[in-house]
């Protein structure tokens, strides 16, 4: 039997449910942490457990070049070789190619491009992107697809997305089904709702184990992009499971869950860490402020992370400013257990049919006044 996900509870289109793999069970709402090259940034394998994640991300276009598909699938397979028993998620490369514009060339049957590494030429196609996500033993495989820029007119967002649409049912073809493992399709069609459609009708006769919403948080901005999931998500099959890919803020996943979304990714939350910063109850925090030289105080007394219940906003301060390593580490750690608990408590909430409220409560805390930069 394939990957395949469980409705738990319903909140007006918010969803709680369970997505079932072949390396253990995941609740969502989730968020993935992003682990592009086979690691987290700053993180150790049983740091990023600590934080409460259950499923991370990886990405084919980085591993695929360095260390080489085969050769992590001789080491016994992505799982084994970054210390991840858990489900992981693989990015088909497909936005990292687009983004390399001087360096690849696109046509029909798939796109050649320069390393980003050494200048050395590559090819991905719907059939060797699957492909390598097989060999790295990705729990979940993403469609090849191109994802639109942004701003694109619209015939410019139409054959974009049709060309994805055509490489979608080859992803589907080159795709092999094992217990437990899945397969996404990924619908485009950028800010224009009658594409986004369009997509959806092509990709769901495909029977995808999950279907992505990519192309959004490229630009366009919050407004536009919850009027994307407005439209699009409803249009989604019911009983699988929705991810919207590279999002976001943590306003960016309360409005996406309250709009019937389940999975997200982000380098955000690790990005932020390793350059000071901390999501807290509370707002935006920048540790490096000079405000925060002689707090004994947590990063966020409601967190229960190692960060916050072993060491000071002074103790985090001190090692920014010192530059020492052990400070991305510990804030990392931090932003990812902030993330995986406001998951959890969406979670909760809709369970107890009382998102709304949550919603609210959650959005007060952020309007304190955040740190500026220092």
């Amino acid at each position: 039997m394939s990957l395949s996900w469980t409705a738990h509870a319903t909140n007006g289109a918010a969803r709680a449910g369970m997505l079932h793999t072949a390396h253990g069970d995941v609740p969502t709402p989730v968020f993935m942490p992003v682990g592009t090259l086979g690691t987290v940034k700053a993180m150790t394998a049983d740091a990023v457990r600590t934080t409460g994640a259950t499923l991370v991300l990886g990405n084919t276009y980085h591993l695929m070049l360095r260390p080489g598909a085969a050769r992590v699938a001789a080491l016994g397979g992505l799982h084994r070789f970054m210390d991840w028993p858990g489900p992981i998620l693989t990015d088909s490369g497909g936005f990292q190619v687009m983004s390399l514009s001087a360096l690849r060339k696109m046509d029909e049957d798939g796109v050649t491009f320069r390393s980003h590494l050494d200048g050395s030429a590559h090819r991905l196609t719907p059939e060797n992107s699957t492909e390598i996500q097989h060999q790295l033993d990705a729990t979940i495989t993403m469609a090849f697809d191109e994802c639109t820029p942004f701003p694109a007119t619209e015939a410019q967002t139409q054959t974009s997305m049709e060309l994805s649409m055509r490489w979608a049912v080859r992803s589907r073809t080159a795709f092999r089904p094992r217990t437990g493992y899945g397969q996404f399709g990924i619908v485009q069609g950028g800010v224009f709702p009658h594409l986004r459609t369009r997509s959806v009708e092509a990709l769901t006769p495909l029977d995808f184990e999950g279907y992505a919403i990519g192309g959004l948080a490229v630009g366009e901005g919050q407004a536009a992009m919850f009027t994307v999931l407005d439209a699009t998500a409803p249009q989604l099959p019911a009983d699988k499971p929705r991810y919207l890919m590279g999002v976001g803020t943590p306003d960016d996943l309360l409005g996406a869950v309250m709009r019937g979304v389940d999975m997200f990714d982000c380098v955000m939350p690790t990005r932020a860490g390793r350059t000071g910063r901390a999501y807290t109850s509370v707002g935006i925090l920048n540790m490096r402020n000079a405000r925060h030289i002689d707090d004994a105080g947590p990063i966020d007394p409601a967190c229960a992370c190692l960060a916050c219940t072993r060491h000071s906003r002074a103790y985090l301060h001190h090692l920014f400013r010192a530059k020492e390593m052990l400070g991305p580490m510990l804030l990392t750690t931090h932003n990812l257990t902030y993330y995986a608990t406001l998951m959890a408590g969406m979670r909760d909430a809709i369970i107890g049919n009382r998102l709304a409220e949550h919603a609210a409560i959650v959005r007060a805390g952020w309007n304190a006044t955040p740190d500026s930069p220092s």
